[in-house]
């Protein structure tokens, strides 16, 4: 009896009370100091560039390893601390890791992120052992009907043009019909929906044609003399017809042009009429690219 009112007394006491809470708060404070502690020098395997990794280049297993790191010298959030996160994926443009680096978001993409992946990943043609050669087509917000014409869509391609008949004729006329987008990209050459820096806004439409259709749509859009345009429409859609008078086969169309190519430069070697037809092919914001043989 006297021990429990002893112990109620002192339990019940103000600075009894003060003490045990000064040391409960003391006893917490070094658990939450220790955990801290442990968890500020625990170990870490970070995976790390086993050598130097030029830019847009594949990161195969052999350019990565793993090193031990505290995790308070983790340098930034951005560093990325899964191996599986960085093999396959790119060094991005003119992002060079040099050997022993920690890997991080800002320098690693997707093939698809890479300027001219699209060219990169053109295929001969099976039938003809053809290389497709890349074909930019210069559109904006408008002409791609508000940015809906995406990757992997289908347009067909119509020609129309003044004619020498003596009354300025309009013709106009399918020309490619079903020709697949391969990428949309804006002025700088980054992917419209696939990069996450890009504008949004498309610029060109990336298109790999057989040397024949490459050589004649140049023809088209850069021999001088000939009042021709070429405009590009959704798969099955139709051309725009106000101020357009006659439809003409695409056969009679091609005719006119190559007909009008051949009489202007008649006197051309094969070389120089075909230089007419590659001139002015190459998008600046990709690399060197391969033209019409």
């Amino acid at each position: 009896m006297n021990l429990t009112i002893s112990l109620k007394k002192f339990f019940t006491n103000k600075n009894t009370v003060t003490i045990i809470g000064v040391i409960a708060i003391l006893i917490i404070l070094y658990f939450m100091y220790t955990k801290t502690i442990e968890k500020e020098t625990e170990k870490k395997q970070v995976p790390v560039a086993a050598k130097e990794i030029p830019p847009e280049t594949q990161i195969t297993k052999d350019y990565v390893t793993t090193y031990q790191v505290a995790a308070a010298a983790m340098p930034s959030e951005k560093v990325i601390i899964n191996s599986n996160d960085i093999i396959n994926k790119y060094t991005c443009q003119n992002s060079m890791i040099p050997e022993g680096s920690m890997f991080y978001t800002d320098y690693i993409c997707e093939f698809e992120d890479l300027p001219g992946s699209w060219i990169k990943a053109l295929k001969a043609d099976e039938q003809t052992g053809e290389m497709p050669i890349p074909f930019y087509f210069s559109v904006n917000v408008t002409t791609t009907y508000g940015n809906s014409i995406q990757p992997g869509d289908y347009v067909d391609f119509w020609a129309r043009a003044y004619i020498d008949d003596g009354k300025g004729t309009l013709v106009y006329s399918m020309v490619y019909e079903n020709a697949e987008v391969l990428a949309v990209t804006d002025s700088a050459g980054k992917n419209v929906f696939k990069t996450k820096n890009s504008t949004g806004t498309p610029a060109f439409l990336n298109f790999g044609l057989s040397p024949d259709h490459f050589k004649f749509f140049k023809y088209v859009q850069n021999v001088d003399g000939v009042d021709v345009s070429l405009i590009v429409v959704p798969h099955g859609g139709e051309v725009p017809s106000e101020k357009l008078s006659s439809l003409v086969s695409a056969t009679q169309f091609r005719t006119y042009i190559e007909g009008f190519v051949n009489e202007k430069y008649k006197n051309d070697t094969k070389e120089q009429i075909q230089t007419q037809a590659t001139d002015s092919n190459a998008n600046p914001t990709d690399p060197a690219v391969p033209v019409a043989q």
